[in-house]
């Protein structure tokens, strides 16, 4: 009775170890799904091997300016275009930043593709899906706008003006072709004097800086038609939705067809 007790024990022992032996094994693989839980991380290759850089999160026209600043004034002693101008524009065309063109595509001044052999971007403007340029940067943008004013025979007489004579330059981009808004140099004039871009111009320029006399030029109303908002609106002029209700003494956010806003005062 005895022996068959101890046989039983042994047999019990020997089927306990399989059991755990094989616990053991079954963890042995688990390494295999190690790998395919990093896979995921690693970088997928670009299809022309450059990398785009993303530009920084910006919330205001003000933010924008103290980022874009210094880019503007070097550009200004490169190629002679009014810092003022260029801010001023950056802002109107990429909404501060925050537009599609500038997030998706590092394109600040709505440029487009006009024979561009680089990367390329589709967006409804003046017609749908029109192709815009893609930069790999926010500076590159800048640089590429240099250019495209520098090197164009219709912008030309831009360059005869006074880098101090910021209303001329505005009036200049719409008569050259820039632009097919009628109120575009307006909107340029309203933001170099609203957040007086023209002293970026002044600290390039320093004593042959002249200051331009006579009383400001500034946008002065907008009449709301089907589809506005104010913060489209607030988009299209450089503006905040609080600068538009402050100047307006409106409460609430509501707008009616026809209504006449004030964009900008004396």
């Amino acid at each position: 009775m005895q022996r068959i007790i101890v046989v039983s024990l042994l047999c019990m022992l020997v089927v306990g170890c399989g059991s755990r032996k094989k616990i053991i094994t079954k963890k042995s693989d688990q390494p295999v799904e190690v790998v395919s839980k990093e896979e995921p991380t690693k970088e997928k290759p670009k299809s022309n091997g450059t990398p785009i850089i993303v530009s920084p999160v910006i919330n205001s026209a003000t933010q924008y300016i103290d980022v874009y600043k210094d880019i503007a004034m070097k550009e200004m002693q490169s190629y002679g275009i009014p810092a003022s101008i260029t801010l001023a524009q950056g802002i109107l065309e990429s909404g501060s930043g925050k537009g599609r063109l500038a997030v998706k595509a590092n394109n600040h001044f709505g440029i487009k593709c006009h024979g561009w052999e680089g990367k390329k971007i589709y967006h409804d403007d003046d017609e749908k899906q029109e192709c815009f340029r893609k930069y790999i940067s926010a500076e590159t943008s800048f640089r590429d706008h240099s250019l495209f004013l520098a090197n164009r025979k219709r912008y030309s007489k831009l360059f005869d003006l006074k880098t101090s004579d910021y209303k001329n330059w505005a009036k200049g981009l719409r008569k050259a072709g820039y632009a097919t808004d009628r109120k575009y140099p307006q909107k340029l004039i309203s933001l170099i004097e609203r957040y007086k871009l023209y002293e970026y111009d002044k600290q390039v320029l320093g004593e042959d800086y002249k200051p331009i006399k006579g009383k400001p030029e500034v946008v002065v109303e907008h009449v709301v038609v089907k589809g506005d908002t104010l913060y489209s609106i607030s988009k299209k002029y450089g503006l905040t939705v609080s600068e538009i209700q402050k100047l307006n003494k409106l409460s609430d956010n509501s707008i009616s067809i026809g209504q006449k806003l004030k964009i900008a005062s004396n």
